[in-house]
């Protein structure tokens, strides 16, 4: 027997409706590259996707036509967003921070039709037009008098002048569900980026899970300000999740300095925003060396990679809740948040501490498993390690343009890449990424525990560890350390800081200093990069 119950898909479009019907006057504020700040509203936000929709009929666009962006966190990037998934197209967010080459390579392997350009990324561009053989049009996100005059980009169209002319009655398609709506590509850390297509159905129900309380707990309330990025996976569904909740949207565009942060969470009341830990880093030095506060902040999420301790304390220290989580692109991508149980009401605070340095507990609808060389389940004992398996509806289950995968072929799991721990109580904790794990002596080091380690030194900004081949151990650990603008740090202090916390074994052998790391473009320490400076 079925049940009589209404067969009402689940679209991205109709994320926007509600949004227009129940919270219309929600106010959406947006940053300009020179500081300028837009205000507007989700039922302007609709009229206007409305227009950008008939304006991408008009363009010739089919269905299932990739719309591609290379543009920072703004108002209409987000009508992008709606306008493109909505009316049946794939939007396709590019990562400027990509090399060249690679977001040639990306535009070509999508088939890119059109591609929205911010104002200050024509240039980036420019020395990429001639190899871009797909793109019809190029779109710059401006007004006719902002458009960049540009010889080698001679065809350019403003946006307002696009969507200008065109009514805001518009019709949504009513679609399948598991149709594509979304096209983003992983980082490229382990190899060249690969494409994960998301449905109406993943990216909605993504939405919905990232919105309960014991994740990102939107609310009409709330003031929402998506610091990562909106082309790193869908700024986490940030913008998905907050029109869903009705609250307010900050967008903070390309300055995510310190200063400018701090501006818009006290200048619009942000409660909730969420990025990777090298921008809080500099956020936190920003406020601490002024004696400034973070009210009316009340949660940061965390990802992208581990969240260190420390930054934990610096946060409660303000006042702010910290939202440790983890996900990948192939996993819409958040899938393991770190909030307590209630039987970890009265755990103290050194033991709370210790909970929140874990990755989490799988949201509903993420299947997880940690399994040994063997293939079978380790013990859930936090203490054991295991290659991590994840499956669910908000899950890759393969690569755009390919048929299969290495990752994808575990009889319906996908292989993360990732070494954890679970604990009984179902936290995860991310030992390493499975080829960052260092082998010495027959023993597994972990590279994320001593660098969380090292990190708590206040002369010491940022810390990377990787592997040395030794002929005797066969790895050993090297710590590389930016140290702070005011502070010190040498091999003495080093070995001062691991005695006792870890065994002795495990401290590294090395200690080399730098100006800075390098970093993938999403913000990630390059580990690739910096074994190539041992």
């Amino acid at each position: 027997m079925r049940g009589l119950m209404m067969d009402v898909p689940l679209l991205v479009s109709s994320i926007l409706r509600h949004a227009e019907t129940s919270h219309g006057d929600a106010e959406i504020v947006s940053r300009a590259a020179d500081g300028a700040l837009h205000r507007s509203t989700y039922a302007e936000l609709a009229a206007r996707s409305r227009k950008l929709a008939r304006a991408l009929d008009r363009l010739g666009l089919a269905a299932g036509d990739r719309v591609g962006t290379l543009a920072w966190n703004s108002q209409r990037h987000l009508e992008i967003y709606f306008a493109a998934s909505g009316s049946g197209r794939v939007c396709h967010t590019v990562n400027p921070r990509l090399f060249p080459e690679q977001i040639v390579d990306i535009v070509a392997h999508a088939g890119d039709a059109v591609l929205f350009v911010d104002p200050g990324l024509v240039p980036l561009v420019e020395t990429l037009a001639d190899r871009l053989t797909s793109v019809r049009a190029i779109v710059v996100l401006s007004t006719e008098d902002g458009l960049p005059r540009s010889e080698r980009l001679p065809g350019l169209l403003a946006y307002e002048t696009l969507i200008a002319g065109e009514p805001d009655v518009y019709a949504w398609p009513d679609l399948n569900e598991r149709d594509a709506a979304g096209l983003c590509y992983t980082s490229g850390t382990t190899g060249p980026p690969k494409g994960v297509l998301y449905s109406h159905r993943s990216t909605v129900l993504h939405a919905l899970t990232v919105s309960v309380p014991d994740c990102f707990g939107f609310k009409a309330a709330d003031a929402v300000m998506p610091v990562v990025p909106m082309f790193h996976v869908n700024a986490w569904g940030l913008p998905y999740a907050a029109a869903m909740a009705g609250a307010k949207l900050v967008m903070p565009g390309p300055r995510l300095d310190g200063a400018s942060l701090h501006g818009l969470v006290r200048g619009e009341g942000v409660t909730m925003t969420a990025g990777v830990p090298t921008v809080w880093m500099g956020l936190l030095d920003w406020v601490e060396a002024r004696g400034e506060t973070l009210a009316p902040l009340e949660r940061v999420g965390i990802g992208g990679s581990a969240c260190p301790p420390v930054m934990i304390e610096r946060f409660a220290a303000l006042g702010v809740d910290v939202i440790h989580a983890w996900g990948m692109t192939e996993t819409s991508p958040v899938a393991v948040v770190n909030r307590p149980k209630r039987s970890q009401a009265a755990l103290s605070p050194e033991a709370r501490l210790a909970l929140g340095r874990k990755q989490g507990r799988p949201l509903f609808g993420v299947e997880l498993r940690a399994v040994g060389p063997s293939g079978d389940d380790v013990a859930r004992d936090g203490v054991a390690f295991g290659a991590m398996l994840v499956r669910g509806p908000c899950v890759a289950s393969r690569y755009h343009g390919s048929d299969n995968d290495g990752a994808f072929a575990d009889e319906g799991w996908f292989a993360t890449g990732d070494v954890v721990t679970v604990d009984p109580d179902g936290f995860v904790e991310i030992v390493d990424r499975s080829k960052d794990v260092i082998k010495s002596g027959g023993e597994w080091i972990s590279s994320i525990e001593l660098e969380n380690i090292a990190v708590e030194h206040p002369g010491v900004r940022e810390a990377a560890v990787v592997a040395r081949a030794d002929p005797r151990w066969g790895e050993r650990p090297v710590l590389f350390v930016v140290p702070s603008e005011d502070g010190s740090f040498d091999e003495a202090e080093m070995a001062e800081l691991f005695e006792g916390r870890v065994a002795r074994w495990m401290v590294p052998t090395e200690l080399r200093l730098l100006p800075e790391l390098p970093h993938t473009a999403t913000g990630k320490l390059q580990k690739s990069a910096i074994r190539k400076l041992l």
